[in-house]
């Protein structure tokens, strides 16, 4: 709190806004900071907070805002939760339509040639929405909003937000609108409500899947405490794409309206009572009345993890252990690093049976060793001898084979592990329900922490800590990263998702050796959906494939006549393929070969006969056409 002072005595409160010294020489906190000026300075509304001036006192920038004297939600929502109460209806409908009130003059803002800005806040989370000792609501926070004319320092796919308040598109890192502002703010809205988290607690990746899936389980078991058209407004509000959300405007004006209809008046003065009862006004601090038993895992903690807070928190250093290895033939390897040993096991070179010391120890077998049990113990991590017995099919690796056997697992939903081998490299590739869900592979490429690094998601010196650590984190290298603070949950959550994704395409490649099907089994890993169809998959696969192997694979029907599977049409629509691939397969009717379809495709202006063996080789293995003789 600071005081503006001028003549003849004049005198007010404000809020100084600083960057604190550990990050004065950020240079992107202070262009984020410049950018909240400038932004701030084009808001003029009774729900935005004011910015009074902007200036540089000895080389140190300083904001001079508006000072509201109160609380705000986040605060709110953890007095309230301690207690088991909710917020009145007429309360969370009256902080949401404010909100959305602020949020609606903040996308209409234009710039000095009249265009929209384009202003999405990104960041409407609890503790952004200040509530007035008078019961009235001030958003803030414009610091990582992004608008049409902002520099290009706010990267496509660089994730700002808190954790929890997020909307699936920002999740996912796709291009945000204004909806997405709208989506945040109906997940306050809602949590107002039920008073415990709208996508659940639990790891932080765990929120965020059932953000990007949109899962509502939460909202649905408190039926009782959301009348219909409230749940209606929330529904829209939070409604998975954008397109289908209402603008904010429309979301303030439906709250305003709901409050209308049911007679409710005086929301600021309750909202005053509200917060005096709480002892949130008034000089209490922030955290002084929350209960010994409060939920506070679902509130905003900022950039720092609770995990992280327990690893600087103190505790006993802890020595780096050297491990030494005993081999079944008696060899020994060593003295080696846990993240060395941990790389071994999970790429096949240890296994269960080998006998490992620590230190000076003795050798044991490693299962014995408590922070190697989850990695000689799991079968998707372990590479044991008897992995193919009671495989239900198998085969040679033959050009493009693959495709055909993963489509036959996505469409009979089937649950177990594809075995890919040639000589020492293996992969496993566990589906559940057809979809694939983990992928295990003894090249060192493949793992995650090698994948951050050649991504750049993380320096090799940062995974080789997170290593060192696993022990404190089940042995989950992403728990660890994130721990330390070297990742955020939201680039965690993308990172394995993409690179579980990299593991089934790379399978993808391999033109030799063999596969086995071994229904049934499950991986026992922690495991996040890819949000990818399998349909998206097998095309990128088909995409890859090189146009020889696709030859050989069709050389046995090249003078074969074609025939569509019934309701072709209609099979096409669910499959996302490009429009020539689309128009070959439309174009087989039964009445030519392969040979007589490459032939007229070829005559076709800016014809490619990649797409006719592409397209063809997909209709086959996928069961959208068939040759004549298996009619």
């Amino acid at each position: 709190m600071a005081r503006r002072t001028g003549p003849h005595g004049f005198e007010k409160r404000v809020a100084l806004k600083r960057i604190l010294p550990q990050f004065a020489r950020d240079t992107e906190f202070v262009a984020m900071f410049i950018d909240e000026a400038r932004l701030a300075a084009r808001l003029t509304h009774p729900n935005i907070v004011q910015v009074f001036d902007f200036g540089d006192a000895d080389g140190e920038l300083f904001l001079a805002m508006e000072l509201v004297e109160g609380s705000n939600v986040n605060r709110l929502l953890r007095a309230i939760s301690a207690r088991g109460e909710a917020v009145p209806l007429d309360l969370a409908l009256h902080i949401a339509s404010q909100t959305a009130h602020a949020l609606a003059h903040a996308h209409a803002a234009r710039g000095d040639d009249d265009k929209l800005l384009g202003f999405v806040h990104r960041d409407v989370s609890p503790a952004n929405i200040l509530l007035t000792q008078g019961g009235h609501v001030k958003l803030t926070d414009f610091g990582i909003a992004t608008i049409r004319e902002r520099s290009s320092r706010t990267e496509e796919g660089h994730v700002r937000g808190k954790l929890g308040y997020m909307s699936p598109e920002q999740v996912l890192g796709k291009p945000l609108d204004a909806k997405s502002d709208v989506f945040t703010l109906a997940t306050v809205m809602a949590e107002l409500l039920i008073a415990e988290p709208l996508f659940g607690t639990g790891s932080e990746l765990d929120v965020l899947v059932r953000i990007r899936d949109v899962d509502l389980a939460v909202l649905d078991k408190t039926p009782e405490r959301i009348p219909r058209d409230v749940r209606a407004l929330l529904a829209r509000g939070l409604a998975r794409e954008p397109v289908q959300r209402p603008a904010a405007h429309v979301f303030a004006d439906a709250c305003d309206e709901v409050a209308r209809r049911r007679g409710m008046g005086h929301a600021p003065d309750r909202l005053a009572r509200l917060l005096s009862r709480l002892h949130l006004t008034e000089g209490e601090g922030p955290d002084t009345d929350i209960g010994p038993n409060g939920r506070t895992s679902w509130l905003d903690t900022g950039m720092v993890s609770t995990a992280t807070e327990d690893v600087l928190a103190g505790g006993d250093p802890v020595s780096p252990a050297i491990y030494r290895v005993q081999l079944e033939n008696g060899q020994e390897l060593g003295p080696m690093s846990f993240p060395k040993l941990i790389q071994m096991i999970t790429t096949g070179q240890i296994t269960a049976s080998s006998r490992v010391a620590r230190n000076r120890g003795d050798f044991q077998a490693a299962g014995k060793l408590a922070e190697l049990t989850r990695f000689v113990t799991s079968p998707a991590l372990s590479w044991r001898s008897g992995d193919l017995d009671g495989a239900v099919r198998r085969g040679p690796l033959q050009a493009a084979e693959l495709i055909r056997e993963v489509w036959r697992i996505a469409e009979g939903r089937e649950t177990g592990v594809l075995h890919l081998w040639r000589g020492e490299r293996r992969k496993k590739i566990y589906f559940v329900e057809g979809r694939p869900e983990f992928v295990a592979s003894t090249d060192r490429q493949e793992l995650l922490g090698e994948y951050l690094v050649e991504h750049g998601y993380v320096l090799r010196m940062e995974v080789e800590m997170a290593l060192a650590l696993l022990p404190r984190y089940g042995g989950h290298l992403g728990d660890a990263l994130v721990g330390l603070g070297s990742l955020r949950p939201v680039q965690l959550f993308r990172a394995i998702t993409d690179q579980v994704r990299s593991r089934v395409m790379e399978a993808f490649r391999w033109t030799r050796g063999d596969w086995a099907f071994v229904e049934g089994e499950i991986s026992h890993e922690e495991t996040f959906p890819l949000g990818y169809e399998t349909r998206e998959l097998l095309r990128d696969a088909v995409g890859q494939v090189h146009t020889a192997e696709l030859q050989a694979a069709l050389e046995p029907v090249h003078e074969t006549v074609l025939l569509p599977f019934p309701a072709l049409d209609a099979l096409l629509r669910a499959w996302p393929i490009p429009g020539a691939w689309r128009q070959v397969l439309l174009g087989v009717r039964g009445d030519a070969t392969f040979s007589a379809i490459l032939a007229r495709h070829a005559q076709a202006p800016g014809a490619d006969a990649e797409d006719v063996y592409r397209a063809i080789y997909l209709g086959l293995a996928c069961h959208l056409i068939r040759p004549a003789e298996v009619a």
